[in-house]
């Protein structure tokens, strides 16, 4: 405990660092399933998409910023800054506790070296950098994972805590079902190698059942006025109905010749040695991690965070390596530094950072008069930017929709579709009078010149161009431009 004290002090802080310099947009899914919610339950206003009227997604992993959201209310401090960054700096918190969890870990079952070394592996590595200050249900299993391995018995060791261990991942399900594919292989050894197996079901697996889908039921019943079970939903959508390719496909082998090499990095050698050289008990966290790895290969959809919770199993591999590399051990410390700091710093402060910025400027709508009149569109690929957890104000706004077509019907288009099908055909029918057009455009731009005689015509003019990428890639522009209607013409 006393070697944990400085640790955690330098986790914090690093974290905390961290947190400030991640100030790009990953996916839409940490804004639009997390804050966005969460300031739909707080200040009953706020975007729900269609997941949530579907029944896939739970309230209980929003209801933790709900309640940020509402304490911050209730002393008067509810400004969209401290809503951005508060639940941000939350969860950098909970990022520095699991990684001191990890070196815990692996000084309880190897020791204080071995543990150094897979403590600076977690702190080096660029997706964890990137990730894990993020409002992802994906980060929040990424941190209850490793909070639920530092109880797990290990086999050989007298280690462990099942009841701790099993509430954790009952808890990581809770927040996001796919939480329990890494588990299956650790699950699965710890009740073969049990003697009291009955006990193990009877008293830890069927109570911490109960409990944690009751009260993830009663939450969702609450706050959704109806009683569903989400889990289930979940499973149906994605994996029975595969309805996730709707937002994309992958071949077969993404995870094993890009997903996992690139979330990995330079750390790839590093994994590879230490799973050769680490002893015969962390078989388990090698199994855990080509398990999950090859079940999501299995579904169509695939993207990197989806495989973020099986990043620390690896880190113990590659610490194992570092610690075996004796005289290179500094020259590979080193190395692994300052390779992971360039991509981490890139990631995080420039690439993909105009969704943000982009906010900044309607917030300065929020403290306007003109409000009431103000409307802004958003002429995007759906859910690019943010929403109302970073404008903080009831201003009026729009964007593209892209829910997929759930009733089988063959020839469906959804709203965004159909718009980039025909910008400028599309913004005439659905604006035909002048009464009608936002006060504020905000698009790509790569769009600009398909709807410039639109804009000309109907008097908008450019008011700031925000930098966004430097691989624009499709209907993603390196700039979003932000137009603002400034005479009236008439038509």
């Amino acid at each position: 405990a006393g070697r944990r004290a400085p640790l955690l002090a330098l986790s914090l802080a690093l974290r905390t660092l961290n947190c400030f310099l991640v100030r790009t947009s990953f996916v839409p899914d940490e804004y639009w399933q997390a804050l966005e919610v969460a300031h739909s339950m707080a200040f009953n206003y706020g975007y729900l998409t269609w997941e949530w009227e579907q029944g896939l997604r739970g309230y209980s992993y929003p209801l933790i910023f709900a309640s940020i959201y509402k304490a911050l209310q209730l002393l008067g401090r509810d400004d969209v800054q401290l809503l951005i960054w508060v639940p941000r700096l939350a969860q950098a918190v909970l990022a520095a506790f699991a990684d001191v969890k990890l070196y815990s870990l692996v000084q309880h079952l190897e020791n204080a070296e071995t543990a150094k070394c897979v403590y600076f592996c977690q702190l080096c590595s660029w997706f964890t950098w990137y990730s894990c200050t993020r409002t992802l249900t994906n980060t929040m299993e990424t941190i209850l994972t490793i909070f639920a391995l530092s109880y797990y018995p290990v086999k050989g060791t007298k280690l462990g805590s099942s009841c701790k261990y099993l509430a954790l991942i009952a808890l990581a399900i809770v927040v996001r079902p796919t939480a329990v594919i890494p588990w299956i292989p650790l699950v699965l050894g710890h009740f073969l190698q049990e003697q009291q197996k009955a006990d193990l079901i009877l008293r830890n697996c069927i109570p911490i059942g109960l409990v944690t889908v009751g009260t993830s039921l009663i939450v969702d019943r609450i706050f959704s006025g109806e009683w569903v079970l989400v889990q289930l939903n979940f499973l149906k959508f994605n994996v029975l109905q595969n309805l996730g390719t709707f937002y994309g496909s992958h071949p077969w082998h993404w995870y094993l010749t890009q997903g996992l090499p690139v979330i990995l990095g330079t750390h790839l050698p590093f994994f590879i040695h230490g799973c050769v050289l680490a002893p015969k008990k962390y078989c388990i966290f090698l199994l855990a991690v080509i398990w999950t790895v090859l079940v999501y290969s299995t579904l169509s959809h695939k993207e990197f965070r989806f495989i973020y919770p099986v990043l620390p199993f690896c880190m113990v591999f590659c610490g194992f390596s570092l610690n075996h590399l004796k005289a290179w051990k500094k020259p590979v410390a080193s190395f692994l530094l300052l390779s992971n700091l360039l991509p981490a710093l890139y990631t995080g402060l420039i690439h993909q950072r105009g969704s943000l910025d982009v906010m900044s400027h309607l917030q300065q709508l929020c403290n306007s008069s003109s409000q009431s009149q103000a409307f802004v569109f958003m002429l995007m690929p759906c859910h690019s930017t943010p929403f109302y957890s970073h404008v903080h104000c009831p201003l009026k706004m729009r964007f593209l929709q892209c829910p997929p077509d759930l009733t089988g019907n063959e020839n469906y288009i959804d709203e965004a579709e159909a718009f980039y099908s025909n910008p400028h055909g599309w913004l005439n029918n659905e604006f035909y009078t002048d009464a009608l057009l936002p006060s504020h455009l905000i698009f790509f731009s790569v769009l600009e010149q398909e709807i410039s005689s639109f804009l000309a015509l109907r008097g908008y003019e450019k008011t700031a161009n925000i930098f966004h990428t430097h691989v624009p890639q499709g209907r993603v522009g390196s700039h979003i431009y932000i137009y603002r209607r400034t005479t009236e013409v008439n038509s």
